[in-house]
């Protein structure tokens, strides 16, 4: 086959403040916290709102299901340029939480969260495509420190909307979004523009990437689905043992926040290693620590869910990577594949699994997420020899 020149990625208008890579980092930490906050809240919704274990976990699926649409954010956001898709994202996030905040109704509450899943779907292909451009000689640390951004903000949304809506009552859950609103003039002023894609340009080449495409979103949608199983149950089955909101939601926020030295530590071994080396040890080690986890009872479900939370994020800076690897003539595309359509898919699994959990217990649910991340290994070699041969066409 011919070689095909594929040109690098395109490099971003130079920012027009010195805190403009800051306040990527700071809109990825509101738009996730906005965005990510419904885990920590199920028990709460389940009591006050009378809606059963199937339609909360539904509710998850209708949160991430909107971020399919990713890819096509990121193919229209690298086609216009600019920085109106990452403003946009958090704001439309604030609205969504507002209405699940005024509707009582699980009808209501299910379209304020797909709303939310919508402002992400907008949010992250241009913001990592912005880190991207910005990335020069590191990139596997710049996106690590850009997600470490995006993982503090899932990490606190659900214990700062758990702690309000306890205090207040769930009508008050607008009020997380108020950060948004009072910086958004800030971002507004110091976010810079992604350069837009020219007519001189190479199209995308959509079949010669189909192939290492879809083993990147195999891989992603197992592990995805893994995560989201753990946030999903965790918080219902510690409830379920009388424990008390709050400290079921500091669960998640203990696996997603402490999650955050995962993706410094999966960056840096992605630039000394390689990718395939952390997609490995991320897998082996999430996988065992979840076959362990429903028998963790007590305080040590904490440093369990750490563990958990450092073996799963690992692998999230080397597989946004990836994505923008195979679709280098559009960075924001190959974002929106890397973690949109997989973390879709992964919510997909979440019906399933909420329905199993709700015949065979929450704690043997659990293990359906080692489940996934046993067949999450098997895809790693389809995944890696796929991209060297495209990387080799």
């Amino acid at each position: 086959m011919a070689n095909t020149t594929i040109p690098a990625p395109r490099q971003a208008t130079a920012p027009a403040h010195p805190t403009g890579f800051p306040a990527l980092i700071w809109g990825h930490l509101a738009n996730d916290a906005l965005a990510n906050y419904l885990p920590g809240l199920l028990p709460l919704i389940a009591i006050e709102r009378h809606v059963p274990l199937v339609l909360l976990t539904s509710l998850v699926t209708i949160l991430m299901f909107g971020q399919a649409l990713q890819p096509l954010a990121g193919l229209f956001a690298d086609r216009v340029g600019g920085r109106w898709f990452v403003l946009g994202g958090p704001i439309l996030s604030t609205v969504g939480v507002t209405l699940v905040a005024l509707s009582p109704a699980y009808i209501g509450m299910a379209i304020g969260l797909f709303l939310s899943g919508l402002g992400t779907t907008l949010f992250h292909p241009q913001a990592m495509a912005l880190t991207r451009s910005l990335a020069g000689k590191r990139p596997g640390l710049t996106m690590s420190t850009f997600m470490i951004g995006g993982e503090f903000g899932r990490a606190i949304g659900p214990l700062v909307a758990t702690l309000l809506a306890t205090a207040l009552g769930l009508g008050h859950l607008w009020l997380v979004g108020v950060f948004v609103v009072l910086t958004w003039p800030w971002l507004l002023r110091v976010v810079p523009p992604l350069a837009r894609r020219t007519a001189k340009q190479a199209p995308v080449q959509f079949r010669r990437h189909l192939r290492p495409a879809l083993a990147l979103v195999a891989f992603n949608s197992l592990r995805a689905g893994a995560i989201s199983t753990v946030t999903t149950l965790v918080p219902l089955l510690w409830r379920h043992h009388g424990g008390s909101f709050i400290l079921g939601a500091s669960l998640v926020t203990t696996m997603i926040g402490i999650g955050i030295i995962g993706n410094l530590a999966g960056g840096l071994m992605r630039d000394r290693y390689g990718s395939g080396m952390v997609l490995w040890v991320a897998s082996i080690a999430g996988t065992l620590l979840l076959i362990v986890l429903p028998f963790a009872r007590g305080v040590a479900l904490w440093p369990v869910l750490a563990l958990v939370g450092i073996a799963l994020f690992s692998a999230s800076p080397v597989t946004t990577l990836i994505g923008q690897d195979i679709f280098k003539e559009n960075p924001a595309l190959g974002s929106g594949v890397s973690a949109g359509v997989g973390n879709a898919v992964g919510a997909l699994l979440i019906l399933p699994i909420g329905y199993a959990a709700s015949r065979i217990g929450l704690s043997l649910g659990l293990e359906l997420g080692a489940v996934l991340l046993v067949l999450a290994f098997f895809s790693i070699r389809p995944l890696l020899a796929a991209t060297a041969e495209h990387r080799t066409a």
